[in-house]
């Protein structure tokens, strides 16, 4: 294809959607976890640019450690985002703890494939420059949230769980 038909067929058809170059790791048995093709549905749902991105699932051990060296927090978390700035495409490593994975998702009386799906388009959007350190930012950052997760048929992760009251508390 030459570049003016390829310009051509961008007029007409707009703008390329962005293109998802993704990795799959499983540090943990991945028996009951999402398989790479869902992944990739969910992070491509949240893409806003082109990127090139790993999605690593670990265990606690690996996920306490990461959490410690990168945040100064000595405690397994759900996940870590981490971004490599100056490159192109814009790359980044998503780390899922899938037994924090896990027991949220029990706790919180989810599906587990629906809270890595909310997990891996939180992470995207932060690996895409969002962010929630502020009340602004965190109500824009999860109303994004839930739009998505909405396209993909997954129900309002910060709802309060079905036959619980609400506290009242931050989402």
């Amino acid at each position: 294809m030459t570049p003016q038909t390829a310009r051509a067929r961008r007029r007409r058809n707009g703008p390329a959607a962005p293109r998802l170059t993704l990795a799959v790791q499983y540090a943990v048995a991945a028996t009951t976890l999402p398989r790479p093709a869902t992944l990739r549905r969910w992070a491509q749902a949240a893409l806003e640019r082109d990127f090139r991105a790993t999605i690593r699932f670990v265990g606690t051990r690996e996920g306490r450690a990461l959490n410690a060296r990168y945040r100064g927090k000595d405690h397994a978390t759900n996940v870590l985002a981490f971004v490599y700035d100056g490159t192109t495409p814009a790359t980044g490593d998503l780390v899922l703890c899938a037994p924090v994975l896990r027991t949220e998702a029990k706790a919180q009386g989810k599906a587990l494939a629906d809270h890595c799906a909310h997990l891996v388009v939180h992470g995207m959007l932060h690996l895409q420059g969002h962010d929630h350190d502020t009340a602004r930012t965190a109500r824009a950052m999860e109303a994004r949230e839930v739009a998505l997760l909405a396209a993909l048929g997954i129900a309002d992760p910060y709802a309060p769980p079905r036959g619980r009251q609400t506290t009242g508390g931050a989402r």
